[in-house]
């Protein structure tokens, strides 16, 4: 490897903000509840299908606020609207504790949804931003990677903690509460990074000039199709993986109890089963950031968007081969294969990154974000109730084999190469 680039990365190491931006995702993936939250659903009679209302109901709304946010965020400051995004997360949070029913629940959902709308593209334009001003960006691949290791690190983390919360703690809404902790360091975190970081090109707030900026952003970038087959590549694989990424909680729910895993036999088999799923969680997340850390290696001998291709192939064989395992109950070969799922999203992510990097303008970066992210949000708003609906009406099986059928297809668009007449440049 050439030395500069050595020299570069270590300096990237040791750089005060990069390890704010690594501490900031460490903090926000500290998520106790994460590995029972289906659970703590389904405990609440709710069935599949009600759950995937409520992720639609989160994703709604995300998909109504996300580009106001994204074009907000370039037009009156990151820092405001990162702040404003852990208010939000904290509410759910209180809502989610206080939980019992469909609609306390359904409110939780929605200050979720708001959480994420003015969080998703915001922290990663900043990141842009400063490997711009430090001449840094051409390695944007190595830095997020890294920062993303440490928000999975952060989620494994929070699945070994929440060990010892289930063993204190009777009831799992209590999770919910301890997670407001992390959030609120967050929030002084974000209060912490440099002034410039809020840069705005305007200090009053007019409507007009809001939803002119919006609507023409979102025209520039829906009709270049390179960067839509991009944006929708990846909004969809990661749709599809967020609505199904906790049904391993039913899954091993079925499959667990009743195979001769049992791994806390001195425990009910309620403690089991949860026990067993933070265990699982904390090392999905372990694989996910040592994969996340190194996936700029495989760009070094291949194009990052030849391994997006790659993997969403991979993505959708695997959901097929996971659907005969859970068909025959080989719990031995479910949960290695959901880990595989767990690492290929997240290894995929930095890829993306990277591609898209490539393809944006320095003024719509936020924007673009933040349409893959509403893009990703209709996707889940949909494919969540829907899933639960087949998987109740069906089975699960059927369920995952028809997903890695039909991602195959979509992969089949997805990864066409452009035409000349297509390809935009996005440095300016």
């Amino acid at each position: 490897m050439n030395e500069t680039i050595v020299t570069t990365r270590q300096q990237i190491k040791k750089d005060p903000q990069i390890i704010k931006f690594s501490l900031y995702g460490f903090l926000k993936n500290l998520k106790f509840f994460e590995p029972f939250l289906v659970l703590y659903l389904l405990n609440a009679n709710l069935n599949l299908f009600q759950v995937g209302i409520l992720y639609s109901i989160r994703e709604i709304v995300n998909t109504i606020f996300e580009i106001p946010s994204g074009v907000f965020a370039d037009k009156y400051g990151k820092k405001t609207e990162l702040s404003l995004c852990f208010i939000f997360y904290i509410v759910s949070f209180v809502f989610f504790f206080i939980g019992g029913n469909f609609w306390i629940l359904a409110i939780a959902m929605f200050f979720f949804g708001l959480g994420e709308a003015f969080r998703s593209g915001t922290h990663k334009a900043m990141i842009y931003g400063y490997l711009e001003e430090k001449k840094w960006f051409k390695e944007k691949s190595f830095v997020y990677g890294r920062t993303r290791s440490f928000s999975l690190l952060g989620s494994a983390i929070s699945a070994f903690l929440s060990i010892l919360f289930v063993l204190k703690f009777e009831n799992l809404n209590v999770l919910f509460l301890l997670g407001i902790i992390p959030y609120i360091l967050d929030f002084f975190l974000i209060l912490s990074y440099p002034a410039r970081f809020n840069e705005k090109e305007e200090s009053d707030f007019k409507f007009s000039n809001f939803f002119n900026e919006m609507f023409g952003s979102l025209k520039t970038i829906v009709t270049d199709q390179e960067k839509m087959r991009i944006m929708l590549s990846s909004s969809s694989f990661d749709a599809i993986f967020k609505s199904i990424k906790d049904y391993i909680q039913p899954i091993l729910q079925g499959v667990l109890l009743v195979s001769p895993i049992l791994l806390f036999k001195n425990l009910s088999s309620q403690d089991t089963l949860e026990l067993s799923l933070a265990i699982i969680y904390g090392f999905f997340y372990i694989f996910s950031a040592i994969g996340s850390r190194n996936v700029y290696r495989l760009s070094e001998k291949k194009s990052s968007r030849h391994y997006m291709n790659l993997f969403y192939d991979v993505f959708a064989i695997l959901f097929m081969v996971v659907a005969i395992s859970i068909r025959f109950e080989a719990v031995y070969i479910i949960i290695p294969l959901y880990l595989l799922l767990f690492v290929l999203k997240d290894v995929r992510r930095p890829l993306f990154v990277d591609v898209i990097g490539d393809e944006m303008v320095k003024k719509e970066r936020v924007t673009v974000l933040s349409v893959e992210s509403q893009f990703k949000a209709l996707f889940v708003a949909v494919f969540a109730p829907l899933f639960g609906f087949v998987a109740d009406q069906f089975s699960i099986p059927i369920l995952f084999f028809g997903i890695g059928v039909i991602s195959l297809g979509m992969n089949r668009y997805f990864s066409r190469k452009p035409t000349p007449a297509s390809v935009s440049k996005g440095e300016d």
